[in-house]
Order: structure tokens, then C-alpha cells, then sequence
């Protein structure tokens, strides 16, 4: 076990106590997924439950990071075009975006949709959230409603922009090699001093497939994202969905020498691997396993539209053109959105749809679906 010193802040305090009491309650030792839903998502005191500022392109703003939209509007204005042509197809008028953070995306699809979209849903756990996208968005008020659960059926296209990320993940590690290691469940515990450590119990679990190597291996399983996926597939009775986020596909997320898993916590723009530490206070999130979120998908009666790099979706939907009509500095902005080493690799894009298969737009070059 090791300790953490938790920062002397009420919020943190607060929440600590919370989490504290749910290890007590499971007989002192919760799952990482756990503690990790419970540091963020703990009704006013969890990351995403409570007032901090979240969202911003810099530091200076008291923000913690920076998604796609909040860096250039041609993020969302690029994704428009992918969007527009979903309704068309689909033949829907409403699009539903889960997690919409700032409301900066919503503002840049609805702005650019004109009249495709008579109603944007937006599914959102967080309440101060909620209140921030309101005032974003109070041009577009006449076609907003919020809501904090799924109905029964969902007719249009879905949007998720770094949401799979942010949703919790089981920890499981290897210790000792391929040959007769045996592998363990991560969890949380409390020590005397109050303060949480790790603490290894033994599991059944196993990653879905066999890692090599003589190395001890530290990584991630995604049922919470696997079984959001399915319930989507149960509730989308005629639409499509596209999910962005970082991640890889299971060969890649399972490589032998990532071996000290994907966990990432960010706070002030500095990210670091201790999501033990300033609980409640900077976000937690993992890797997206994108050939299980497939697979989910595909067990529960969806089609893979596609799924490819950030970098070919937005430049497939027109992006290097609206770029040309941007000053040069937004136009340097902009480029990150696609660069190898910033955006463009690292996240991908997987579309999914019900009903007859078609091709979207943003898969027609660079589609990578054979790779998941």
C-alpha cells in the first residue's frame, strides 16, 4: 500500500469523508471503478458534480483542461457537416449530445444546423454543468431540453465528444510474467491516517486477451463503457451515433509494453497518474478500448459505420477548407486539431447506426475498422 497526502480543501475534505464511509460500508476496500464514480460523479462534491471551472483553453482561467471545442469552433462547425448529413440520411430531426461540458460544442452544431435540428438533447449528470450550458446556449433555448436519464427510445443522431474516457474503469494487474502470473483487481482502501491506498485482491477478471511479456502489467477493463453502449443500442430505434475520443484499438491498448495502464488525472493543464490524491479536485480519466466498445455495439444489434483517426474525419468533412478562411494564428489553433502529436492520432472516431448500413462522410478515406 501507499499513501497520499490529500490537500487541505474543503471540497476534497468533504468528498473524502463520502468515499470513506463507501469503503467502510463494502467492508473496507472498493474497485477503482469505484472510487472512481465516486470522485466524480458524488452529487456536489464529485469533479464533475461540483462548481469548478473545468473547461478553458488556459490555465489562467482556473480550468483544468481543453477539449476540441473549446480550442477552435471549427471543431464543431467541421463536425456539422458529419451530423447534417446523419439526420439526412437517418431521416431525423434531433440530435442528443451526452456530457456537453461547457456547451461549446452544442453552441457550434446548433449554430451551423440551422433548421436540420428542431430539438438538441443534452444528457448531463452534472448540475452546475447544466446551468453554464444554459447560459451558453440561450440564443438556441426554443430547441434545448435537458435530461438526466435515457428514455425508452431515441430517434436521431448522437453525440459524444470525450465522453467514453470519463466513464469508470476496473484496474487490473498482472503480478509476475505471462508464465504463472497471477492477476488481481485494484482497489481502494483507507489507512489509519485516513488517507486512501491501493490494495491488490485477487480476481477472476482478465483483460480480453493475453498479454506477453515477462513484465508485472497494469491495465484497464470498460464495462461501464461497454454497458453504456449497450443500453444505447437498446434505445436507438432509427438514427446514428459518433463517439471521439483518445484511445486505441484492443491490439494497441493491450501492447505488452504499455504495461502501466492509462489512468490520467488533469488539473491547471498538468496531468499527472495519482487519482488517489486532490479527490474531487481534478479529473480522472482512462483510454478508450475502441474494439470493445465495437463489440458491444455489434453483440447489441448496431453496424459500424466506421471508426478512423480524428485527422481523417475532420479533414474528410471538409476541415483544410474552412481552415483557409481563418487568420493565420487560428489557423495554427485549428492545426492541432489534426497534427500527429496533438490531436490528430491519439483520438479516433467510431460511428455507429441502426437499420441499413451506409458511409458516412468522415470514414471515406482512412476508415480503420478492419484494424479494431
Amino acid at each position: 500500500m501507499r499513501a497520499v497526502t490529500q490537500k487541505p480543501d474543503s471540497l476534497t475534505t468533504a468528498l473524502q469523508s463520502h468515499i470513506r464511509d463507501a469503503i467502510a460500508a463494502h467492508g473496507g476496500w472498493i474497485g477503482f471503478d469505484r472510487f472512481m464514480a465516486l470522485a466524480l460523479y458524488t452529487p456536489g462534491l464529485g469533479y464533475y458534480a461540483n462548481d469548478s471551472t473545468k473547461f478553458g483553453a488556459m490555465p489562467e482561467s482556473g480550468s483544468d483542461f481543453v477539449t476540441a471545442p473549446e480550442l477552435t469552433p471549427l471543431f464543431g462547425q467541421t463536425l456539422a457537416e458529419q451530423v447534417g448529413q446523419a439526420l439526412a440520411v437517418t431521416g431525423t430531426d434531433e440530435v442528443w449530445e451526452f456530457g456537453a461540458g461547457s456547451g461549446a460544442l452544442a453552441l457550434q452544431l446548433l449554430d451551423a444546423l440551422g433548421d436540420q435540428v428542431r430539438r438538441y438533447t443534452i444528457v448531463d449528470l452534472s448540475g452546475s454543468l447544466r446551468a453554464r450550458q444554459q447560459a451558453k446556449l440561450v440564443a438556441h433555448a426554443h430547441k434545448l431540453r435537458w435530461v438526466d436519464a435515457l428514455p425508452e427510445h431515441i430517434d436521431g443522431v448522437v453525440v459524444g465528444n470525450e465522453v467514453l474516457d470519463a466513464m469508470p474503469v476496473q484496474l487490473l494487474a498482472r503480478h509476475g510474467g505471462q508464465q504463472g502470473g497471477v492477476w488481481h483487481e485494484r482497489g481502494v482502501v483507507v489507512q489509519d491516517d485516513g488517507s486512501f491506498a491501493w490494495a491488490d485482491r485477487s480476481t477472476d477478471l482478465r483483460p480480453p486477451i493475453a498479454i506477453e511479456g515477462p513484465q508485472d502489467y497494469l491495465t484497464e477493463i470498460h464495462a461501464q463503457g461497454e454497458g453504456f453502449i449497450r443500453t444505447l443500442a437498446d434505445r436507438l430505434t432509427r438514427g446514428a451515433a459518433f463517439l471521439l475520443d483518445y484511445g486505441f484499438g484492443e491490439s494497441e491498448y493491450y501492447h505488452p509494453q504499455r504495461h502501466m495502464g492509462t489512468v490520467m488525472c488533469h488539473q491547471g493543464h498538468l496531468a499527472d497518474g495519482d487519482p488517489l490524491a486532490a479527490v474531487g479536485l481534478k479529473d480522472i480519466t482512462a483510454h478508450v478500448n475502441f474494439t470493445a466498445m465495437a463489440l458491444a455495439a455489434q453483440d447489441a444489434g448496431l453496424h459500424v459505420l466506421g471508426y478512423t483517426t480524428q485527422a481523417h474525419f475532420l479533414i474528410n468533412c471538409g476541415l483544410l477548407s474552412k481552415m483557409e478562411l481563418l487568420t493565420q494564428a487560428d489557423r495554427a489553433v485549428a492545426a492541432k486539431l489534426i497534427m500527429e502529436h496533438e490531436m490528430g492520432e491519439l483520438f479516433k472516431v467510431l460511428a455507429l447506426g441502426v437499420g441499413e448500413a451506409w458511409e458516412p462522410l468522415g470514414f471515406v478515406r482512412g476508415d480503420r475498422s478492419h484494424r479494431l
